[in-house]
């Protein structure tokens, strides 16, 4: 299915990262029909942000690569308004270096070009290579088996304001012990450390860097399903909408409503 369509590759990564190379490597395969629009260094954690304040500049790497000053979302934007000559059919975004799992997606400037997409109505998908800290990264997992699972997500349609994330366990392709499609899960509290040190001048100063704790997680999560060695797919929504909670703070509040109405 991907033959069949005029796809956009984005990422946070850079544009000149290894895994970005690897998804037009992959789609390549199957299709010439590629535009590459990607920062013009690492953007990780830059989450949904937008250049509203700097202006954006837009290096012409050849006829269908730039590179742009900006963040994941500027480069959607960009791409969907300025470089391309028509929309493209579908937006892929990664491959990414590292995990986009639980409360990750909310930093991730990787789900989040994404997300930029089907706000425009475009069908998006991210794709990040989970990998262990001072381990060799394989990148040979997502090219066994990237091509098969987006034919197959692109067999149901998405919702208006839907993406999926796939994220790729640490082990090698033979290692793969199968695909599910999973909830998205939650780290143990504390997901961030601050570590201060003290410049040249004697003027502190702080690294912020993840370092998540591991706990227990639900068995129909994300973290669970990589953990357990699966290709985990999860389906996401631009609407952030906590339906659980409209009808107890409707009635919380209905009073204030009526005092308010009447007044």
């Amino acid at each position: 299915m991907l033959s069949g369509h005029k796809i956009l590759i984005v990422n946070d990564d850079g544009i000149h990262a290894p895994g970005i190379a690897l998804m037009e490597k992959i789609v390549r395969r199957h299709t010439d029909q590629i535009w590459v629009v990607a920062p013009d260094e690492e953007r990780s954690g830059a989450s949904n942000s937008v250049s509203l304040h700097t202006p954006i500049r837009v290096r012409k790497l050849d006829e269908r690569r730039f590179a742009i000053k900006g963040t994941p979302t500027d480069c959607v934007v960009m791409a969907l308004r300025e470089l391309l000559d028509e929309p493209p059919t579908l937006v892929l975004s990664g491959i990414n270096r590292g995990a986009n799992l639980g409360e990750d997606n909310l930093y991730s400037g990787t789900i989040a070009a994404a997300m930029e997409a089907a706000v425009f109505g475009l069908p998006a998908i991210a794709l990040s290579q989970v990998f262990h800290r001072g381990s060799p990264i394989p990148w040979e997992t997502a090219e066994r088996y990237a091509a098969d699972i987006i034919d197959r997500v692109l067999s149901v349609p998405l919702p208006p304001g839907g993406i999926v994330n796939i994220n790729f366990p640490p082990v090698p392709p033979e290692q793969v012990a199968g695909i599910r499609v999973v909830k998205q899960g939650r780290h143990p509290a504390g997901t961030f450390r601050t570590d201060a040190r003290i410049d040249a001048r004697d003027v502190p100063y702080y690294w912020i860097k993840l370092a998540h704790e591991q706990g227990d997680y639900d068995l129909d999560s994300d973290l669970q399903a990589v953990r357990d060695g699966f290709v985990a797919v999860c389906p996401m929504h631009v609407d952030m909408t906590a339906y659980t909670m409209r009808a107890p703070l409707d009635a919380a509040l209905s009073d204030l409503a009526s005092a308010a109405q009447s007044t």
